[in-house]
């Protein structure tokens, strides 16, 4: 794999005075995610299956999208203090987003982390944003997508791929 052959964010990135995006790093202890990728509805829109993750699996997940991608924890200040909720990949080729923390879900968290990773890339100068697969049934991703602009462009075997050009 090696590096990501571009880099948009540097350091923990403010979207607003209660949400940021904050590098992981290898040595991240990710117990508290395992949390989420144990509940099989969410495993579900994330894998399209029902299998909680293991400890081992999570981790194999996590360096695999750390040296594919960059690699964010979606923090959330609550009550004075940082609290990871989600993370989310910016790769070459696709945006995996997710808020694992149920509190969390449809409160726009999701479209304020793809609105900022897409000022980022513009800024960066690349030309579009992609995304390899939302399944069909996952209509609360697809509509976050839409939301901020991106447009179905292929169907996949289990739903459709997404992108956002710029101008």
């Amino acid at each position: 794999m090696g590096q990501p052959t571009f880099v948009l964010l540097v350091g923990t990135k403010f979207i607003s005075d209660q949400l940021r995006l904050r590098p992981f790093r290898n040595n991240d202890d990710v117990a508290h995610a395992l949390i989420w990728y144990q509940d099989p509805e969410m495993v579900y829109l994330v894998d399209g299956v029902r299998e909680p993750y293991t400890m081992e699996k999570l981790q194999r997940m996590y360096t695999y999208l750390n040296d594919y991608g960059q690699l964010y924890w979606i923090d959330y200040l609550e009550n004075g203090s940082w609290k990871a909720i989600g993370d989310v990949t910016l790769c070459e080729d696709d945006l995996p987003i997710v808020i694992g923390d149920m509190a969390y879900r449809g409160r726009g968290i999701g479209r304020a982390v793809l609105s900022r990773l897409i000022e980022e890339a513009r800024l960066a100068g690349r030309g579009y944003l992609a995304v390899r697969e939302i399944y069909d049934f996952n209509l609360p991703s697809q509509a976050c997508f839409e939301a901020c602009g991106f447009q179905k462009v292929a169907q996949t075997e289990k739903g459709y791929s997404y992108r956002l050009n710029f101008p």
